[in-house]
């Protein structure tokens, strides 16, 4: 067994190939695309928001009440990760101690919640080393870039961008 370890975009990723003769290589070619990869992915950790852009326009578009705006504006998001594998467990606490805790399976279905508690299903993809998913009203895009979790949601043209800083 060779195994060959490689950094890219904050995840470190472990391959492992078996040499074994070109005969058995059609049997593994059915094998899913991350078959042979183990992801370390460095979304694991408590956050803080240090910025966001589009705050005030995504909030209203989504048609949260000015009052609750104007508290969570500056507030600093905690954003709480674990991971085992492709098992994640994404907590957030909001501006009014609100609690969300959204658990899900990579490329599973899964019953997800909003803030403001409406229910949905959803199934959280990885493509590129970001997690992506479909909230009702918008998409919804996590990444780790220069060690920072950067979040994305857009809705339609508008775009509310977090970025926050392991703590």
């Amino acid at each position: 067994m060779e195994k060959r370890e490689e950094a890219r975009n904050g995840a470190v990723y472990k391959q492992r190939r078996a040499l074994v003769p070109s005969a058995y290589l059609s049997i593994s070619a059915h094998a899913p695309p991350n078959a042979f990869y183990t992801h370390t992915m460095a979304f694991a950790g408590k956050w803080e928001t240090e910025s966001q852009e589009g705050y005030d326009a995504f909030c209203k578009l989504l048609g949260i009440p000015d009052d609750v705006i104007e508290k969570g504006r500056d507030y600093k998001l905690v954003t709480e990760v674990t991971q085992d594998g492709d098992n994640f467990s994404w907590s957030q606490i909001y501006p009014t101690n609100a609690k969300i805790t959204n658990n899900f399976t990579i490329n599973k279905e899964c019953d997800m919640a909003t803030i403001g508690g409406k229910k949905f299903k959803a199934t959280v993809q990885m493509e590129g080393g970001k997690l992506t998913t479909a909230f009702p009203n918008y998409q919804h895009t996590t990444e780790i870039s220069g060690g920072k979790l950067v979040e994305t949601s857009t809705a339609g043209s508008v775009v509310l961008k977090r970025t926050s800083k392991k703590i």
